[in-house]
């Protein structure tokens, strides 16, 4: 079974719909430039809305590790989604770690399988990794679809999160030809940056889960 998480959630309502769907992960951006950014407090809000057995992805972007740290604490995340230049310096334990790579090329793949193998070494492996559409100057949540072609049997020796540009008319073809761990929607799904569309969270799941 294809797992699935609907990230840039803003709103509690968002979020138990998401749940109630059958999303496996909800995503919380703490990333302050982004337009689906969370404050504590709102954060808090819709941590306290979700029904019981949810799992919450943070989304971070260049923050300190003993701030994603404290975060992990107090919001009771389960994993951390962050675009690193390098493995991080320490474990986010308990939160498993999804490092997320924006691919444009066969190196973009080399450095994705160079970064596993370094932070194994350093005893940081990630749990997971996230692949996502490359556009110049932007981090996540473009609409741009990632290159299927070149991520077709990509195997950097952890489980794929595919995402970049998925949508319930796309989704299904995404996870044939790639065939992902994983798949991450935000735009895709949304009527508005950080608002879903309650029909469009519906419809992607019954994508997946039919796919």
């Amino acid at each position: 079974m294809v797992r699935v998480k609907i990230c840039g959630i803003t709103t509690p309502s968002d979020a138990t719909f998401a749940a109630d769907c059958g999303a496996d992960a909800i995503g919380l951006n703490f990333y302050p430039k982004s337009p689906r950014f969370l404050t504590p407090d709102e954060a808090e809000d819709i941590v306290r809305a979700l029904p019981p057995f949810s799992t919450l992805v943070g989304l971070f972007v260049g923050t300190p590790d003993d701030e994603v740290a404290n975060t992990v604490r107090g919001f009771g995340l389960r994993a951390v989604q962050s675009y690193p230049e390098r493995p991080p310096g320490r474990s986010y334990f308990p939160a498993a770690h999804v490092p997320a790579f924006r691919v444009r090329d066969a190196a973009s793949l080399e450095l994705i399988t160079r970064y596993v193998r370094d932070a194994r070494a350093e005893g940081v492996a990630p749990a997971a990794v996230l692949v996502d559409a490359h556009v110049e100057g932007k981090l996540g949540g473009t609409g741009h679809v990632a290159p299927w072609n070149l991520l077709a049997g990509f195997d950097p020796g952890v489980p794929v999160v595919l995402a970049g540009g998925l949508t319930p008319d796309n989704v299904a073809d995404a996870i044939r030809a790639v065939r992902p761990w994983g798949v991450d929607v935000a735009s895709g799904v949304e009527s508005a940056p950080g608002r879903k569309d309650p029909a469009r969270v519906r419809a992607f799941m019954q994508a997946v889960r039919a796919a």
